[in-house]
């Protein structure tokens, strides 16, 4: 039976959509917020979900990554009374079916879902396999799954894809996946970094060039794109291809025919494209930097992987298939993981993402030697000094105080008012726990201003050895 979710805090719309969904011969359920919403979802093998973006305990939008992790999820209609552009644009970035306001009509709504439930029927007639036979990508979070469902269908066509996000994220390695799990897997996968191309190699490196058509040319050459031909043709930093090249690209992607450099004559290529940029190319084209018929080519299909910031979840799993690759290629016994070691990782925000995280844990187990467990200290003291600053930040709600440009006795009265900020102005906490935060407070900052150098936190603290370890253990703080 058609099972239909309607997640909406208005409990007379709520009912009122129910009974529609009920006359049609549908199933229908209820959820007041998104916490319930998601639980039905997840166990109840739903068509369709009628979502509102303004919930109790969150923005409904913020949902859509979970629903379409699902493993068979289900077409998503916003259907909100308060509607916006950029919600909207959110909303079909997500993957939604349509997004609809209130009041909408009964005929409407009516035409939407059916609409939505002979496309959910047809995609499952002609249904995509959804798991990829060559595969490298490790997460298992909702946002990394979404992703993974893209690449998935991307390897089952042969359309062009446009891969977008930060520096780090894994660009190349789901191209290289995606030409792994496509018909083209026996041909070349060949890789083009647009931003090592000087302007005046980059026409003869892409085309090719005939022996003597300019200096230097002493032998004749293929051009990537030739090479390519078959296979697959990957852009990385397309954003960065000079614009008088972006016009003889063009041609190319219309026609897949090309000039080699001195040539009389055409040449073919049967390519497949997928580009890669961590630019915003919308925005490059209204500032004339970017063809905006060149995009309309290479957008057909748009997978934008996400920041490790917004996939922390994942970097369990990354750490220890990282760290068990690495002491297997460094001849070492696979090294276990401190709690402290994972808690710092997950507390830094890692603006160079999986590449950053992935030299970090490099250079960790390096650091380590023959040590067999990896434990905080075994991180870079940049990376450590970060994550105590925004601890400290977020227990006191201040600024960390920079120690070189304040003088001693201004240093400790400043840091005293700090911890006190607007005490007076809020509701008291119990004394106990004030004095637990002002406590752990304290040891932080007095790690990070001695940078981990022991004997200099007995020598400001006045403690010992066994009292700071002690309280390190109370507040599972790392030295």
């Amino acid at each position: 039976m058609t099972r239909i979710l309607i997640i909406d805090d208005d409990i007379e719309a709520c009912e009122t959509m129910a009974s529609l969904v009920t006359r049609l011969a549908y199933h229908a359920d209820k959820a007041h917020n998104l916490k319930d919403g998601l639980s039905l979802a997840e166990k109840g093998d739903y068509d369709v979900v009628f979502l509102d973006v303004y919930l109790p305990d969150g923005n409904g939008l913020d949902l859509l990554p979970a629903l379409m992790a699902i493993d068979d999820p289900p077409e998503v209609i916003i259907l909100t009374g308060k509607g916006n552009p950029d919600g909207a644009e959110l909303a079909i970035k997500g993957g939604v079916w349509d997004y609809l306001l209130k009041p909408t009509s009964v005929r409407d709504i009516t035409l939407t879902l059916n609409r939505a439930l002979k496309y959910r029927k047809e995609k499952k007639g002609n249904a995509v396999r959804n798991e990829l036979i060559n595969t490298g990508i490790i997460g298992s979070s909702p946002e990394i799954k979404a992703c993974i469902a893209l690449t998935a269908k991307a390897a089952n066509s042969d359309t062009n894809v446009l891969l977008t996000g930060e520096t780090g994220t894994g660009k190349e390695l789901f191209a290289t996946i995606i030409h792994k799990n496509s018909t083209r897997s026996s041909a070349n996968f060949v890789v083009v970094d647009c931003a090592s191309l000087t302007e005046s190699l980059v026409e003869s490196t892409l085309f090719g060039h005939l022996k003597g058509s300019f200096t230097g040319a002493q032998l004749d050459r293929q051009g990537l794109i030739k090479v390519a031909d078959g296979g697959t043709l990957f852009l990385d930093e397309v954003s960065e291809m000079p614009l008088s090249i972006q016009k003889v690209f063009l041609r190319v992607l219309q026609e897949r025919q090309f000039r080699p450099v001195g040539a009389t004559k055409e040449q073919t290529s049967n390519f497949r494209l997928i580009a890669a940029t961590n630019r915003n190319l919308d925005q490059m084209v209204e500032e004339g930097g970017f063809r905006s018929d060149l995009l309309f080519r290479i957008k057909t299909m748009r997978i934008h992987l996400p920041a490790l910031a917004h996939r922390i979840s994942d970097i369990h799993e990354l750490a220890e298939f990282r760290i068990k690759q690495l002491c297997k290629t460094f001849g070492m016994e696979t090294k276990e993981i401190g709690e402290d070691f994972f808690r710092t990782l997950t507390e830094y925000n890692w603006p160079g993402n999986v590449r950053e995280l992935f030299n970090t844990l490099e250079n960790a187990v390096i650091d380590a030697g023959q040590e067999s467990t990896l434990c905080a200290m075994h991180l870079p003291r940049s990376l450590r000094i970060q994550v105590a600053k925004a601890q400290i930040t977020r227990l006191t709600g201040a600024k960390v105080i920079d120690e070189e440009n304040t003088a001693s006795n201004p240093l400790v009265q400043n840091f005293g008012q700090k911890i006190f900020e607007d005490i007076f102005d809020r509701p008291l906490p119990p004394l106990k726990e004030f004095k637990n935060t002002a406590e752990k407070t304290y040891l932080g900052e007095l790690i990070r201003q001695c940078d981990g150098n022991i004997q200099k936190i007995m020598d400001i603290s006045g403690l010992s050895r066994s009292h700071f370890y002690s309280l390190l253990k109370k507040y599972s703080l790392s030295q």
